[in-house]
């Protein structure tokens, strides 16, 4: 009885065994056959991407001024510096477009004023071209102007009105330093140096270490760093597709239209003043960030010229409810310094 059970056992076994060699054969056969080939939808830019080391230019130049990339230590900096801002990506892509809006307001100003094109980009590497940047230690602009500095270059600085937020009249007082520092160096790489570190502190370092030029200045690490940062910064936006980046023109920041507005009479409500010309108040704050308030008092009878988009110079709206008119004074309009912002350039209008 015993052996019969073991011999049922045994062909139950053997059944199971031909049913699962005969699935798995079944399985073999069926994904035998060329598998369907399937389309890569991985974005185009993963299949590209790599690392790469950077190749430091054989001669580069700043301010028409040779950098000395033979002397190891000045090569290995600007290799940092080049590759922290190529591959800092997002940073790099905001620089390329904000250049579009801002450089053509900038590169004619230091043209005007005798200064090398090449300090645009100390302007990027102080605020990253932001209007209203503002640093811990209350720098503020695009060019990053101390408040005592500020006024001593000829800026307006308090509650109401603060000239450093003001592209163009703060280009000009960085213009001013430069002149003024170069005058006292003759070398444009030192001007840049001193225009972070200031000219008391760099002048110390040159006396103290008994050198004549900064790339052989031992230096702290901003200071230390930042003219290589302005170097490789323009490098990489100069020719930024040899360093990977491509932004379509559509991309870029636009130029911004603009018509000014010469106003020499108190403001008591900025905002009622945006509207009466069918704007925000936040649209007329981003054209002039250096209007700090939502009122200019403007006691000296000062005239400020107010930016404006053009399509808003001629569509003063009229008021739903009544305005109290001392609120919303009529602002002096001078045709003649009516100026349209385009291409960075400002084009008077002429009768």
């Amino acid at each position: 009885m015993k052996r019969q059970k073991t011999s049922g056992y045994i062909k139950v076994l053997s059944l199971s065994t031909c049913i699962i060699a005969l699935y798995i054969t079944t399985q073999l056969f069926t994904f035998s056959s060329t598998p369907t080939p399937t389309i890569d939808n991985t974005p185009t830019f993963k299949n590209n991407y790599s690392i790469f080391s950077l190749k430091i230019p054989d001669s580069i130049h700043f301010a028409n001024e040779k950098v000395p990339i033979e002397k190891h230590w000045v090569r290995e900096s600007l290799d940092r510096e080049l590759l922290v801002n190529t591959y800092w990506q997002s940073q790099t892509v905001l620089f390329i477009k904000r250049c579009n809006r801002y450089f053509p307001i900038i590169e004619p100003i230091l043209k005007e004023q005798g200064i090398p094109d090449d300090f645009k980009y100390l302007a990027v590497i102080e605020s990253g071209l932001m209007p209203r940047s503002i640093s811990p230690a209350g720098a503020a602009g695009i060019w990053q102007f101390m408040k005592s500095t500020a006024i001593e270059y000829g800026l307006e600085v308090n509650s109401e009105v603060d000239e450093r937020y003001h592209l163009e009249k703060a280009t000009i007082a960085a213009c001013k330093y430069f002149n003024k520092s170069y005058a006292k160096y003759q070398n444009w790489t030192l001007v840049a140096a001193s225009y972070n570190a200031g000219k008391a502190g760099i002048s110390r370092q040159l006396d103290r270490q008994q050198a004549s030029d900064y790339y052989n200045l031992l230096l702290g690490e901003e200071t230390g760093r930042y003219v290589y940062r302005i170097i490789a910064l323009k490098e990489i936006l100069s020719t930024p597709d040899k360093y990977g980046f491509y932004v379509d023109e559509e991309d870029l920041y636009a130029h911004l239209k603009t018509g000014a507005v010469s106003v020499d009479s108190s403001i008591h409500n900025i905002a009622s003043f945006a509207k009466k010309y069918d704007i925000s108040y936040k649209e007329l704050k981003d054209l002039n960030p250096w209007l700090r308030d939502n009122k200019l008092t403007n006691s000296r009878k000062k005239t400020y010229k107010i930016d404006l988009p053009v399509s808003a110079l001629n569509t003063q709206k009229i008021p739903s409810k009544p305005i109290r008119p001392e609120s919303i004074p009529t602002p002096i309009i001078d045709e003649s310094q009516i100026s349209i912002k385009t291409q960075g350039m400002s084009i008077q209008n002429k009768n």
